[in-house]
């Protein structure tokens, strides 16, 4: 079965893992350690036995500290390829990791940066589902052009447009996967081109006090939104932006 087009892995490029770790511990209760990647500190979040995201020193000071999102490909050459022919902007070209697979980072043509990753045969899923907590639960992309977002990642993951929901200043996108909603695309005046991620929390109001008490930063929520649950739009202690969503 293919997964072409799925939200697999989370990656977070941060100033300070020791602080990222210790945060990210405390809000979503990650069991974060030591990849033994060799040359390079970089950090695994488990949920119980699933591998979730990846921390990591940012390798530039003109790097910013945020989250990447990873989608599976079936070929990442291919992908890379059609990306780019699309408009994207290559940052990393397809490159193997070695007992992982083949991945690569690039930006939209509107300016949001995400990465593909073709895994290894039977390589571990997992890092997104939506029926746990700690995990990837839902994704946004907000874009200058809501429109030209949607056409160039329904064309390239094979994602469908499943509906509208009218916001008042905006109309809210949902699109997904064989039909399970899975990502919200919108144009927000003022908003930063960019790709934010939700991770499943088992209360957004105790998420709330948890991110207050770990010196991050709450900009937004909890916010009601159907079907009983609650988002949290929140900053990290080094910056990245990110969300939470979970029941009251």
């Amino acid at each position: 079965m293919s997964h072409h087009g799925t939200p697999c892995w989370y990656e977070l490029s941060t100033s300070d893992v020791d602080a990222a770790q210790a945060f990210y511990t405390a809000i979503l209760g990650w069991q974060i350690g030591d990849s033994v990647m060799p040359g390079m500190d970089y950090r695994l979040a488990k949920v119980a036995d699933t591998a979730v995201a990846g921390l990591m020193l940012a390798q530039s000071p003109e790097q910013p500290t945020a989250w990447t999102i990873y989608f599976a490909v079936d070929t990442a050459d291919t992908t890379f390829a059609a990306a780019t022919a699309a408009g994207a902007t290559p940052i990393v070209p397809p490159t193997d990791i070695p007992g992982t697979g083949r991945f690569a980072l690039l930006i939209d043509p509107q300016g949001a940066a995400f990465g593909i990753l073709q895994p290894l045969p039977g390589g571990q899923g997992g890092a997104f589902d939506q029926a746990k907590t700690g995990t990837g639960n839902w994704h946004e992309v907000m874009s200058p052009d809501t429109a030209a977002s949607i056409a160039f990642y329904t064309a390239l993951f094979g994602w469908t447009h499943i509906r509208t929901v009218p916001m008042g200043v905006m109309d809210y996108h949902i699109l997904g996967l064989n039909q399970v909603e899975m990502i919200g695309a919108f144009t927000m005046p003022g908003a930063p081109t960019m790709w934010k991620p939700y991770f499943g929390v088992a209360s957004a109001h105790a998420a709330t006090d948890a991110v207050t008490a770990a010196h991050g930063l709450v900009t937004r929520g909890p916010d009601a939104i159907p079907g009983g649950t609650f988002t949290l739009q929140i900053t990290d202690p080094q910056g990245a932006v990110l969300a939470l969503v979970g029941p009251a």
